[in-house]
């Protein structure tokens, strides 16, 4: 699993535009909305490149500036206050946040309504925060470990993931941000041009919390991302960021668990990254 995600070719093809808007609800308008959007062509490649264009390492061109027909939306609802992370989503802050939904097979595109994964998001000046309902059948964790520490291979058990770069420029530099069900966690800092990536030693300092609702079979992760770390000094509404989401769900090989992705990747990729 190591070398798999460590040697691979990378192609990180997601995209995110921050945007200032207003947006109807009702017959009144919303506060400020960050819309982060993933477009894509048919063939899941960014729009505006091909296949052919892409090389190992690099990430896809992207020539377009607003969002098309075919484009992958989740709108960020601003808040204008920040809060700690418990877990419960329940909470009035996530009840009106738009959600997007995923359970197809990254590589396969075969779907896994059984687990089921839904995100949302919202944003302060200086936080990003990410909410998640994982669907699941039986948990596969590591157990007996403190979970305060960070856990290198959190992605061999279950796991969702978010792949963030704030930078508008193209190049293969982003970040990595785990959280397992029983709040184990990693982030790692991603750059291709560098022999220290990926870098386990970089600290984004986001918290974290997450809650298993035995009952109804559903997990919850909540994040709170600092986005200073990620060399951001702030959130710009008019910059431009890419991002993607993931979940790894049960137990044995790859080939034998649920590898799901918002955003198609490549055929044949066999990597989220």
């Amino acid at each position: 699993i190591q070398a798999r995600r460590m040697t691979l070719s990378r192609r990180f093809i997601s995209f995110v535009r921050l945007m200032t808007l207003l947006h109807p609800i009702g017959d009144r308008l919303s506060r400020r909305c960050l819309i982060l959007f993933v477009a894509l062509a048919a063939n899941g490649i960014v729009a505006g490149s091909s296949a052919s264009a892409i090389q190992p390492g690099v990430l896809s061109q992207l020539t377009t500036k607003e969002p098309q027909e075919n484009t992958m939306i989740l709108t960020a609802s601003f808040t204008d206050v920040d809060f700690i992370p418990d877990g419960n989503l329940d909470k009035a802050v996530w009840s009106k946040a738009q959600k997007v939904h995923f359970d197809r097979d990254a590589f396969k595109g075969t779907p896994h309504p059984e687990v089921e994964t839904t995100v949302a998001s919202l944003w302060t000046k200086h936080y990003l925060y990410l909410a998640y309902w994982c669907k699941y059948t039986t948990l596969n964790t590591y157990t007996g470990e403190d979970p305060s520490v960070q856990r290198w291979q959190l992605w061999d058990r279950d796991v969702v993931e978010a792949f963030i770069a704030p930078q508008s420029a193209e190049t293969p530099h982003y970040y990595e941000f785990e959280v397992a069900p029983n709040n184990q966690w990693i982030d790692l800092e991603i750059n291709f041009g560098s022999k220290q990536s990926p870098n386990a030693q970089w600290n984004s300092n986001f918290l974290h919390a997450t809650r298993i609702d035995e009952t109804h079979r559903i997990w919850t992760a909540e994040w709170r991302i600092p986005v200073e770390p990620m060399g951001a000094e702030s959130i710009d509404q008019n910059s431009e960021w890419r991002i993607n989401l993931y979940r790894a769900d049960g137990a044995g090989s790859d080939a034998e668990r649920n590898l799901l992705c918002w955003s198609p990747l490549p055929v044949n990729n066999g990597s989220f990254h």
